[in-house]
């Protein structure tokens, strides 16, 4: 009597888990813009606060999970990074938009599971194989595999705090060392990356560097899409929600024309 209960409890996690595991599954890398910082605004005491608005393109949805802290898939909701980048008040960014513009151009899709992985402030350095960043994101992206599914893609926004004369002039190497460490520890030699080209006002002279080893970075699985055109908070550094949505769409755009969106296998 015993055994049959338990195995049918049993049977009843691992169909529920079954159930919960995405089919296609995204990481999400880089600083700030990636975590997402849109709706944030400074209070009376000069403290951060999220305004908690939510648009409809970034909304819940039963096909939308994200991989929390403690690497369990759960309904996806914004703010994404709030238990990732904990050191920083987290609001709208575009790992959301991204899915649900997915979804809504290809509705047989299937499931997404997001990976939230990025910290605010970091420079590509940090990023390098056998930081904890980088072993962060690596065991996030393994753990994600678990019961199943298929990493499709790497969203990377990154590149703000690299923008110094020194920083600027490694970043390229940086990069390419980043994608193919990444590609080889997860083995997915062809693991498609979408970057988003850097353009924050206040980032100095050299931002115009780094922007051109994004857009022109020379890899067949490799897309960059623009964030030039944005309309960013008071600090002119972070996107707003606008324009996180507009990023967000972006980044699925390139992804479903590139990387056989429309046939998920």
């Amino acid at each position: 009597m015993f055994l049959s209960v338990f195995f049918c409890l049993t049977l009843i996690a691992n169909v529920k888990a079954e159930r919960s595991q995405p089919k296609n599954i995204f990481l999400l890398g880089g600083q700030s813009n990636m975590s997402g910082r849109g709706g944030n605004y400074n209070d009376t005491n000069n403290i951060v606060r999220w305004n908690g608005k939510i648009p409809p393109e970034c909304a819940s949805n039963k096909n939308i999970h994200r991989l929390n802290a403690n690497k369990t898939w759960v309904p996806a909701h914004e703010p994404l990074h709030q238990d990732i980048d904990v050191l920083k008040t987290c609001g709208i960014g575009p790992g959301m938009p991204f899915a649900n513009e997915i979804l809504a151009k290809v509705p047989t899709f299937g499931s997404i599971g997001l990976v939230p992985c990025a910290i605010g402030g970091t420079r590509i350095a940090m990023w390098g194989r056998g930081t904890v960043l980088y072993n962060r994101l690596v065991d996030r992206a393994n753990a994600s595999l678990n019961c199943g599914g298929k990493i499709r893609a790497l969203l990377w926004f990154q590149g703000e705090s690299d923008t110094s004369k020194e920083d600027s002039k490694l970043y390229k190497s940086r990069l390419e060392n980043f994608i193919n460490n990444l590609r080889q520890d997860l083995n997915i030699s062809e693991l498609p990356v979408i970057m988003v080209g850097i353009c924050s006002a206040d980032q100095g002279p050299y931002m115009n560097l780094i922007r051109s080893i994004q857009l022109n970075y020379n890899d067949t699985n490799v897309r960059t899409v623009d964030a030039m055109g944005s309309t960013f908070l008071a600090d002119h550094k972070h996107l707003d929600t606008k324009s996180q949505i507009r990023v967000g769409q972006k980044l699925a755009a390139a992804f479903l024309s590139s990387f056989d969106g429309l046939h998920p296998k």
